[in-house]
């Protein structure tokens, strides 16, 4: 699970506003990630946080959950979804409906990575850093290999090879692939990234948002930024009408995509580079703050 960049925070006075919607533009989404961003680092919602959610949904604005966590770690956020009740989970790779509390949510969008694909994924980065180990993300739940850290929110559905677990008549074939996790113990986060993306290329989307050595891969082309855009594209939104919030490089697509977009006072230096704004950090309420600064601008409060 991701904390925290390690970047200092920011106090408010240091807030780096994104530029201003013009007159005539009217924010209508509001995209924000959840660990190191919304939730503060103790992995909960703050009570200014619920109340900037609220004010901003009763004024109009959708609110999406962008996140690299799997839909079943959303709980921490399901009581506070409202109206469309929906939020992209997997980086990408899955649209969810919360409505209905913990265990009652329902895939209404999925982005997999083909069994094959993800083969050729492995071979290719087990080619690349020795040493890696791997874990399949299905929308039934996760497996792992025996040397992959074990998982402290959620216990493995199976433990085994990772070309048994993605094998064609595996016990859990029918299942989705959504990601491939891939970990390893020696090389540095961003090395290890950087390495991957060189092995792997264009055969699929290798991003991270943990401090620790582990890439998140989801089948080429799936991005909080595509499926997002998928999203506003169904419901008429334009990328301008968007205001985007994140602190890893797991964000970094999504707020280049919003036509306004916060880096996290502890992001990441690429989410800072990649962000229009940045507000400050994510123990401080910086998306609330700048909830807030939308809300008042719309009401010449």
């Amino acid at each position: 699970m991701r904390k925290n960049a390690g970047v200092t925070s920011t106090r408010t006075d240091d807030l780096d506003p994104a530029p201003a919607p013009t007159p005539d533009h009217r924010i209508r989404l509001i995209a924000t990630d959840l660990d190191g961003t919304l939730l503060r680092d103790d992995k909960s919602v703050s009570p200014r946080t619920v109340a900037a959610l609220a004010a901003a949904e009763e004024a109009g604005i959708e609110v999406f959950f962008v996140t690299g966590r799997p839909a079943r770690w959303m709980d921490v956020v399901s009581d506070h979804v409202h109206g469309h009740g929906l939020a992209i989970c997997g980086n990408g790779a899955a649209v969810v409906d919360l409505h209905g509390g913990a265990g009652a949510h329902s895939f209404v969008k999925i982005r997999a990575i083909e069994r094959t694909a993800a083969l050729d994924v492995v071979a290719l980065l087990r080619a690349a850093a020795p040493g890696t180990s791997f874990a399949v993300e299905r929308t039934g739940g996760i497996g792992h290999e025996l040397a992959y850290p074990p998982l402290h929110l959620d216990p493995a559905v199976t433990i085994a090879p990772v070309e048994k677990l993605l094998a064609e008549h595996s016990d859990r074939a029918d299942e989705p692939v959504l990601k491939i996790l891939a970990h390893h113990g020696e090389l540095t986060p961003d090395a290890f990234l950087a390495l991957a993306r060189t092995a792997i290329g264009s055969a699929a989307n290798v991003t991270r948002s943990s401090p620790t050595a582990l890439l998140e891969i989801s089948a080429a082309g799936v991005s909080k930024a595509s499926t997002l855009a998928l999203c506003c594209a169904e419901r008429g939104i334009a990328p301008d009408e968007v205001v985007a919030f994140g602190d890893m490089p797991n964000d970094v697509e999504m707020l280049a995509w919003a036509g306004t977009s916060y880096a996290m006072g502890n992001a990441h230096p690429d989410v800072v580079a990649a962000a229009s704004g940045r507000t400050v950090a994510n123990n401080d309420d910086g998306v609330a703050v700048v909830i807030e600064r939308i809300l008042a601008q719309r009401t010449g409060a």
